[in-house]
């Protein structure tokens, strides 16, 4: 008998899906089948598959609003946020459709007499994506919409916190006619994801998730040269110089740390603030977190829902607990969020003050509503701390002075510099990461050169 994955919902602890492993027999018929439907896409025109995916992603806003209730009950987002997920899957999924024809424009390098010469880009075959359940259809799409676009085949297989994530990709490839095989989601075991990724019928890997999980899919690598894109983990900073527009500043970092419950791989997780607007930069962020309602994701007023789970919560009061511990001051009183307890995915958020990097809540990733705030008396300090890190998502700076942004983020060993905004992701912008958080890239023209391999062509057009 099949093992069965089961989706408890951390609204109220229930079982909100369940659904059927893959078995090894059904992997191995997948496999073949994308393999198969990976060759004619591949001699598909181009313009043609611009028009297929085109009308799934048609096909995927008209159930936007039956997505955003689902994403609420499988992941706790509050219901007024999640159909800005639907959203943000549409502007991605238009804007890499749109960018295919130049990305994948065979590259000529100029004339020489006698020689035709060109690089075209040829799909890496069929690709495996591994996608998280934090923004289930924001990484997904990433992957999916460009390397099926660049005529690979997709097997999607998703977390078992949003199993209806892959059924929702399946259901819009369906209505618009995508070919058998080319497109696939499979409800997999770790270990049967690992034996996935393994198989020499896949050709490359997209995955999204923690550290420990890149490593995993690096093992599982070991044996063939497929290619991997890794997006893992972040511990993303923020920088308010002294001459930043501080009510910008407060309302977006407050934002860019506790959206979401501040389960964002490039959500802002410490902030450094120069000495001349620290003070006032804590009471305004203090005070505008204080209005968060913490509470039942389903109702409208609700602003911060549950974390994931009950362990997630538990990780982020024992960081609070122990920078407390050490000498930090937790500035938020959880009596004021009195849905926040203990033993339960609730959590109150919190902003902590006299902290420093021995500190875990300052270096280790928190992935929850709780910031360490420090205060910085230079750039260059501020460098300094933004860089003592082991991640390097994105990095933030919040300035009036353009070039100083410039400069600064020059030095900050990150994949994105912003300047006055945070937890973004532009379509047009290499999405990337260094250090652990990752290599490779999606997004972008870039995003389709990781999914494709170059092929020259060297052609002589005379022999005499």
């Amino acid at each position: 008998m099949a093992a069965t994955l089961h989706c408890v919902s951390p609204v109220d602890g229930r079982v909100y899906v369940e659904r059927p492993l893959a078995e090894a027999s059904a992997i191995d018929a997948a496999l073949d089948e994308a393999l198969a439907g990976q060759r004619a896409w591949q001699a598909t025109p181009l313009a043609e598959r611009q028009t297929l995916l085109s009308k799934a992603v048609d096909a995927f806003v008209t159930h936007g609003p039956e997505i955003a209730t689902e994403l609420t009950w499988m992941m706790g987002r509050p219901i007024a946020y999640t159909p800005g997920e639907v959203r943000g899957f549409e502007e991605r999924a238009r804007a890499m459709i749109e960018l295919a024809e130049d990305a994948l424009a065979p590259l000529d390098p100029g004339p020489k007499e006698g020689f035709k010469r060109y690089v075209t880009h040829e799909p890496l075959g069929v690709i495996a994506v591994i996608a998280p359940w934090n923004y289930p259809y924001l990484t997904a799409v990433n992957a999916v919409i460009p390397a099926l676009a660049a005529g690979n085949a997709v097997i999607l297989k998703h977390s078992h916190q949003t199993p209806l994530c892959a059924e929702r990709f399946a259901q819009a490839f369906d209505a618009a006619g995508l070919p058998g095989g080319v497109f696939t989601h499979l409800h997999l075991s770790h270990a049967d994801a690992a034996a996935l990724i393994a198989d020499r019928r896949i050709g490359g890997v997209c995955f999204t998730g923690s550290v420990e999980g890149g490593h995993a899919v690096q093992r599982a690598l070991a044996g063939k040269f497929a290619a991997a894109g890794l997006e893992l983990g972040g511990k993303d900073p923020a920088y308010v110089r002294a001459d930043a527009n501080l009510p910008h500043a407060i309302e977006n970092l407050v934002d860019g740390a506790m959206f979401n419950s501040g389960q964002s791989c490039c959500g802002i997780e410490r902030i450094y603030v120069h000495e001349r607007l620290f003070d006032d930069f804590v009471a305004g962020a203090c005070a505008l977190t204080r209005n968060y309602v913490l509470g039942d994701p389903t109702q409208p007023d609700t602003t911060l829902g549950p974390m994931v789970r009950a362990s997630a919560a538990a990780f982020v009061r024992d960081q609070i607990d122990e920078a407390v511990k050490q000498g930090a001051s937790a500035l938020l009183n959880p009596a004021h969020f009195p849905a926040d307890a203990a033993g339960t995915p609730y959590l109150a958020p919190q902003i902590l003050v006299n902290v420093d990097h021995a500190m875990r809540i300052m270096t280790e990733e928190t992935f929850g509503p709780a910031i360490g705030i420090m205060k910085v008396t230079s750039d260059e300090q501020a460098v300094r701390m933004m860089n003592d890190s082991a991640y390097g998502l994105t990095a933030a700076i919040w300035t009036e002075d353009v070039e100083a942004a410039e400069r600064i983020g020059r030095r900050i060993d990150t994949g994105t510099v912003f300047m006055n905004r945070c937890d973004y992701l532009d379509p047009a912008l290499a999405w990337t990461g260094v250090k652990d958080s990752g290599r490779g890239c999606t997004l972008s023209a870039l995003g389709y050169h990781a999914l494709t391999r170059p092929k020259s062509f060297h052609l002589r057009t005379t022999t005499r």
